[in-house]
């Protein structure tokens, strides 16, 4: 199967290569808080992020699992690095909705980062087990992000057309 990265998930690969995170066991949350100038809580609250000027926090629901914890820490990361606003203000629906894809999106390329994926047999029976516990991710975390590389797999076979080799 042929996948060819998005340009965030190769932002974030190159990124984490840059930081010196070249496996699994390399993805702390701590750290990143550290290199991208974050705060970061863990109380009894909902999940949230709060910049005002220079300042940067995260605050993740300790009542939450370790994987999910994890997938919030990356979900509030990417609205502090980019997006703009206040969701909770007087943002359109729309814009605010957009910023929410967005953060699906980094929370499984950041989680789960392309330049990783090779070390896995992406077709073995139990890889969304592994997956999940080795990127310490929730297993529908995992699904989410074989199914996305699965889908974009299939659409560029269909854009070359039947006559395109596309067999490892």
């Amino acid at each position: 199967m042929n996948y060819y990265p998005t340009p965030l998930e190769s932002w974030i690969s190159k990124l984490y290569l840059s930081l010196g995170v070249n496996e699994p066991a390399d993805i702390e949350v701590k750290r990143l808080a550290r290199f991208f100038r974050v705060f970061l809580y863990y109380k009894e609250v909902k999940t949230m992020s709060y910049e005002l000027g220079r300042f940067r926090s995260i605050t993740i629901d300790s009542r939450l699992s370790a994987p999910e914890q994890h997938e919030a820490f990356f979900h509030e990361l990417c609205h502090l690095i980019r997006h703009a606003g206040w969701q909770a203000g007087m943002m359109p629906a729309a814009f605010q909705e957009l910023q929410e894809f967005d953060s699906r999106n980094f929370t499984r390329y950041a989680a789960i980062p392309y330049h990783m994926l090779p070390a896995f047999d992406l077709r073995d029976p139990d890889i969304i087990v592994n997956l999940a516990d080795t990127f310490r991710v929730t297993r529908k975390l995992a699904q989410d992000r074989l199914e996305r590389i699965s889908y974009s797999s299939v659409a560029r076979i269909r854009e070359r057309g039947p006559e395109f080799d596309y067999l490892d």
